[in-house]
């Protein structure tokens, strides 16, 4: 669960968003025309030019366009002059937007934001960053108590069922948490991609540990017969997403019916059973599904720097770190109930 579940519904509503191109601040024609003169000029106004854009001692473009002459350095982070010239006109646009006290708009889908040291959405990456140390502490302070700090059986197993589980767990939820400051440093094709796909593969295979836990299926037949379908479902989805279309909608609803299914199974479950630490269960799913809310509202960013996804990513620091305290205190709890059934 660990709300990178939310993270894969964010990542789908926004793309949807960004699909519906025309969003009111590149269609604005003062935007546009600043683009189209800096495309010929490689200034935008009469300040702002591009050190990186070359030009012949007369003037003249050299070898072809000029925002075709980028140092490789530029080339590999895919800030072009062409991404230069939208960035500075949306900049200009802005401030000139900001003095007639109108409010924020949206360019190509997305607010607008100040970079900072070449980096998109630097708080959002921040946080992101944060989110990633708490799934390695919380990954690696499971695996010092089950292998550690909790007794063993007399093969050097753990007593609890679940453990390799949550250690492929863990390494995906770090693997989600790892492609998500990526995205939101430089928004490309490929970041994308390698953002939903980790995204989706961690929700499938957190579905199978919450059927798995849930239903208490221990026997190695019984979960290769629930795991299988879904695996190969999910498999084929990021196949589908990475090879064949992006398609945002058909994304959304499979994100949406797999992290509903798992929110449902945790919260009945923690009810049912009686878990000595449920309200650490409920507290994740319900702060999870109310910080949604705030990204679904999307304000525009303060500062040109923290808007609602910023301060989503903020929240879910402190809900991840509670869901690794949840799977230790469940992983402690096996382990005791387990030890008394055996003497």
């Amino acid at each position: 669960m660990a709300l990178c579940h939310w993270l894969i519904v964010l990542f789908a509503f926004f793309g949807i968003a960004r699909a519906l191109k025309a969003t009111e601040g590149d269609v604005d024609p003062i935007y546009r025309g600043c683009v189209e003169n800096c495309q010929e000029t490689g200034c935008v106004g009469s300040q702002q030019c591009f050190q990186h854009c070359i030009f012949t001692a007369d003037g003249n473009i050299s070898d072809g366009r000029w925002y075709l002459q980028e140092p490789l350095y530029l080339k590999w982070k895919q800030w072009d002059c062409h991404s230069d010239c939208r960035y500075y006109c949306m900049l200009a646009r802005e401030e000139e937007r900001r003095k007639l006290g109108e409010k924020p708009v949206k360019y190509y889908g997305r607010w607008p934001f100040r970079r900072v040291y070449g980096i998109q959405e630097p708080v959002s990456v921040s946080f992101s960053a944060l989110n990633l140390a708490i799934q390695f502490h919380g990954w690696i302070s499971f695996f010092i108590l089950v292998n550690y700090k909790l007794p063993l059986t007399d093969n050097r197993k753990t007593y609890y069922e679940y453990s390799g589980l949550w250690h492929i767990y863990g390494v995906l939820a770090m693997n989600c948490w790892f492609w998500a400051p990526v995205f939101h440093s430089r928004d490309l094709d490929l970041t994308e991609k390698l953002g939903y796909s980790s995204a989706v593969a961690l929700l499938g295979f957190g579905l199978i540990v919450a059927i798995f836990r849930v239903f208490e299926i221990k026997q190695e037949a019984s979960r290769v017969m629930v795991s299988a379908p879904l695996i190969a479902f999910v498999t084929t989805h990021i196949l589908f997403l990475n090879f064949y279309a992006l398609d945002y909608g058909l994304n959304m609803k499979v994100c949406l019916t797999m992290g509903l299914a798992q929110f449902l199974l945790w919260a009945i479950w923690g009810r049912v059973s009686q878990h000595p630490s449920r309200w650490k269960l409920w507290v994740v799913v319900i702060g999870g599904a109310l910080s949604t809310l705030l990204v679904i509202y999307d304000f525009p960013p303060y500062w040109e720097l923290v808007d609602a996804l910023a301060v989503w990513h903020a929240i879910t620091i402190p809900l991840s770190y509670l869901w690794w305290s949840f799977i230790k205190d469940d992983a402690e709890f096996r382990t005791l109930t387990l030890l008394k059934k055996a003497k």
